[in-house]
């Protein structure tokens, strides 16, 4: 019964599984929106579209993905008690995340050096809007990242901390899951 037990855990406390799917019910909200006003007006959405640079957004998406794997290899780490090899992992998840920060700080400049803001267009409003918010969550998840790596210091760990650091894994996954969708409604579909 008790192995049983093990492999139907599920990861982190209740509330952070609350937490993404009202997240995620109010970021497919958003993804309707978008899609519904962008139904009125194809042309505008994919001529606005065609500004953005995909390079920036594609490797955006490769250090998302490749953080989230930092995150899964730091999560194996603590599972078999390697602190050191997680707070490590976790680094290199937060400095993906920054490489994230920095890449859209660039990007977000190369629009409006081209005069392209929020009030330019529909499209760009959502681009801006959407990407400001998962943006503010990137940095909430890079502080909940800054956070379990000092948790990791710690040489006795708490009862707890299994289930916080999973906690905070599963928000940074969620954030990486909110950027692929986000990435293919603004840059790739067409």
């Amino acid at each position: 019964m008790s192995s049983l037990a093990k492999e139907k855990h599920i990861p982190g406390e209740a509330g952070i599984w609350v937490f993404v799917f009202g997240d995620m019910c109010i970021f497919g909200l958003f993804f309707v929106t978008f899609a519904y006003y962008r139904s009125f007006d194809l042309d505008l959405f994919q001529q606005s579209q065609l500004q953005l640079n995909q390079n920036w957004g594609a490797l955006n998406t490769v250090l998302l993905l490749t953080s989230s794997w930092f995150v899964v290899m730091g999560m194996s780490a603590v599972r078999k008690g390697l602190r050191s090899l997680a707070r490590k992992c976790l680094s290199l998840a937060w400095l993906c995340g920054l490489g994230f920060g920095i890449v859209k700080v660039f990007e977000y400049g190369e629009k409006i050096e081209h005069g392209i803001t929020l009030t330019t267009n529909d499209f760009f409003m959502y681009y801006y809007i959407f990407t400001g918010i998962h943006f503010l969550h990137l940095i909430i998840g890079m502080a909940v990242l800054a956070y379990m790596i000092l948790r990791l210091r710690h040489n006795n760990p708490l009862a707890n901390d299994l289930a916080l650091l999973e906690s905070g894994a599963t928000y940074w996954h969620m954030v990486d899951l909110l950027w692929i969708i986000l990435f293919s409604l603004l840059y790739l579909i067409k």
